[in-house]
């Protein structure tokens, strides 16, 4: 499908990537690029790649398609190293969870052969590093693509068939309706459950053994969901701020209608609320977004 694919960070999506595209022969030749040379021996003794350096200006040229999947805040330093040896014509896409102030920003500092097609496949574990990859990572899960107004159809068309062929479901919508939705279904969901995780830990040191002990209540899901890469939502929540402070008072708003009926005691209130967020679980099973089993900390 392409010759020659550049991933710029190998951690748990990118490592996941690179294994998709070898098992489905998506490239001739797939690279990848990382600070850490440590990393970059690491992808290449696991042969997730055919080869890989802290040069990015190297492993970039030539390529036909080249993904971004370093954390957010690194973006523009790594738009400076690669815009002048990215070759006319190459595809050019990231797998960041946050789009318009981050499509605005490359657009300004790339050249106009080059062909910015924003993307978002909305997949991962709490796990990271090139050894947490898999090439299972993506199978039917949503990709969101954000083009550019610069990107061409054809182009357009290419990155859509690439990630069906690593397995995900491809949808296209604008930047700010993307950093919208994601906001509701998973940026506030990841601070609620740091929030939750956070506050425990006021009392840990008092109940401790207690709170390990019952954690295979709601605390034990939350922990999952909170032990995700802190400097990747770092960036996902101070690039997408405008949204989640919205989602942030509108939760507030909702937590003190609850905490009132609690104290009025009033039962028929609190039924309603969980009667109606009760069919939202039952919606997402019949999406095929998840399964009705039990999940203990399953991969997707």
């Amino acid at each position: 499908m392409f010759k020659k694919i550049c991933i710029i960070g190998c951690g748990l999506i990118g490592s996941s990537l690179a294994r998709a595209v070898k098992k489905n022969n998506l490239a001739e030749k797939i690279v990848s690029s990382n600070r850490s040379d440590v990393v970059n021996k690491k992808v290449i003794e696991l042969k997730i790649v055919d080869d890989s350096s802290s040069d990015t200006k190297k492993m970039v040229d030539g390529s036909d398609l080249v993904v971004i999947a370093t954390p957010l805040s690194s973006y523009e330093d790594v738009i400076s190293k690669i815009k002048n040896s990215l070759k006319d014509g190459v595809i050019l896409t990231d797998v960041g969870s946050v789009k318009e102030n981050i499509i605005n920003l490359i657009e300004k500092n790339i050249p106009e052969s080059i062909s910015w097609i924003a993307s978002h496949p909305i997949a991962g574990t709490e796990e990271s590093g090139p050894e947490a990859g898999f090439s299972e990572l993506f199978q039917n899960r949503w990709c969101i693509l954000t083009p550019s107004k610069k990107a061409k159809e054809k182009d357009i068309n290419l990155l859509q068939t690439f990630w069906e062929k690593v397995g995900s479901k491809v949808d296209i919508m604008q930047a700010k309706q993307h950093d919208y939705i994601l906001s509701i279904t998973s940026h506030i969901p990841h601070l609620i459950a740091y929030n939750i995780v956070n506050t425990s830990l006021n009392i840990q040191d008092e109940k401790k053994s207690t709170i390990v002990k019952y954690s295979a209540g709601g605390l034990r899901d939350f922990t999952r969901i909170a032990a995700s890469n802190p400097i990747m939502w770092r960036d996902v929540f101070i690039q997408n701020k405008k949204n989640t402070s919205k989602m942030i008072d509108q939760f507030i708003k909702n937590l003190e209608d609850l905490k009132k009926a609690i104290e009025n005691e009033d039962g028929k209130k609190l039924e309603q609320i969980f009667t109606k967020t009760k069919k939202i679980r039952k919606d997402i099973v019949e999406a095929g977004q998840d399964v009705k089993k039990p999940d203990f900390g399953r991969k997707p």
